[in-house]
C-alpha cells in the first residue's frame, strides 16, 4: 500500500471522529504485517481525560482482533473540515505505539498530496520499552 493510499484511509477515518469540544478531528490508519488495516478517530469526551486518540483507537481495534506486529500508520487532522498539512502524535500515543511497533515502523503524516514519512525511531528516539523493564 502505497504512502497516499494510507493517508487516504486515514482522511476517510477522520469523518467518523466525535471532537464536538476541541473541533480538531484525527483519522489513523494502520496497516498490519497481516494486510489487514485498522482505521481509527479520535473520541472525545465532556470530561477531556478520557478522550482517546485517534491512533489509539485503531492500535487497540487491531490488537483486540488478534493483530500484533505493524507495517506502518498514517495520521491526519485539523479543525473542522480543514485538514493540517502536518499531524503528528501525541506523546501517549508515541509511547503506546511503542509497545508494539519497532524502530522502523513507519508513521506517515502531511496529505494525500503530500505524505512525509517517519521512521518511529525518530518520533520516540529514548522511548521507555519491554527492554527497561528486564
Amino acid at each position: 500500500m502505497t504512502d497516499r493510499e494510507l493517508l487516504q484511509y486515514a482522511v476517510e477515518a477522520r469523518e467518523m471522529a466525535y471532537a464536538p469540544y476541541s473541533g480538531f478531528r484525527v483519522g489513523a490508519a494502520l496497516l498490519g504485517k497481516s494486510g489487514k488495516l485498522y482505521k481509527g478517530c479520535n473520541v472525545e469526551n465532556a470530561a477531556y481525560s478520557p478522550t482517546n486518540c485517534a491512533e489509539r483507537t485503531a492500535l487497540f481495534k487491531a490488537v483486540s482482533e488478534g493483530e500484533r506486529e505493524f507495517v506502518s500508520i498514517a495520521i491526519v487532522g485539523g479543525m473542522y473540515e480543514t485538514i493540517n498539512d502536518f499531524c503528528a502524535p501525541c506523546g501517549v500515543c508515541r509511547q503506546v505505539l511503542a509497545e508494539f511497533c519497532g524502530p522502523d515502523f513507519r508513521v506517515v503524516l502531511g496529505t494525500p498530496d503530500n505524505p512525509q514519512a517517519f521512521a518511529f525511531k525518530d518520533l520516540l528516539p529514548f522511548g521507555f520499552g519491554k527492554n527497561d523493564l528486564e
